[in-house]
């Protein structure tokens, strides 16, 4: 019997793992469109990282197409609340894209009244349009020269850091 149940569970995991791979695969046939599912915003992890749960699972989702302080950089918890005060406990629509080399989901995370986190977060002023992510997305390229003539968020200051300078100096500065 025990030995039954242990084949019963294998053969669910298996399957489970096929059922991932299969998706997976498919949306790298695709030519990188996107496939969406809603889920509810349980977690801030950081300006660009949120966590949605969906049918009692958790995923971290990296938001598509921007670069938001990192912790310990300047304007980080302002990002992390701004990120909190538009998505927190709310139901979402995430379009994905793809997983980031740290396993996060990337994906445009669409409020309940359709508008894109990431658009609003670029044009408030706590993130960067990341051009290497979405280097073909005129409306961020339009929302953060908004944010930045308006000195809004961030772009309060005279020359903000971006955070992959920001890491860059980090590392070099690190013996």
């Amino acid at each position: 019997m025990v030995q039954r149940m242990n084949l019963l569970n294998n053969a669910q995991q298996f399957l489970s793992s096929l059922r991932i791979t299969v998706l997976v695969a498919g949306l790298l046939l695709s030519g990188g469109e996107a496939f969406s599912f809603g889920g509810q915003v349980v977690a801030i992890l950081d300006g660009g990282t949120i966590e949605v749960v969906r049918n009692g699972k958790a995923q971290r989702v990296r938001l598509n197409g921007v670069a938001c302080p990192k912790g310990g950089q300047p304007y980080s918890e302002q990002a992390k609340q701004a990120t909190s005060d538009l998505g927190f406990s709310m139901d979402v629509t995430l379009q994905i894209y793809g997983k980031d080399k740290h396993g996060r989901v990337v994906a445009d995370v669409l409020l309940p009244d359709d508008t894109n986190m990431s658009h609003l977060l670029v044009q408030q002023g706590w993130c960067w349009w990341d051009r290497k992510q979405a280097p073909g997305d005129v409306q961020l390229e339009a929302l953060e020269k908004e944010a930045r003539d308006s000195q809004r968020g961030l772009w309060a200051d005279q020359d903000p850091v971006p955070p992959w300078e920001w890491r860059k100096n980090a590392r070099a500065s690190t013996p």
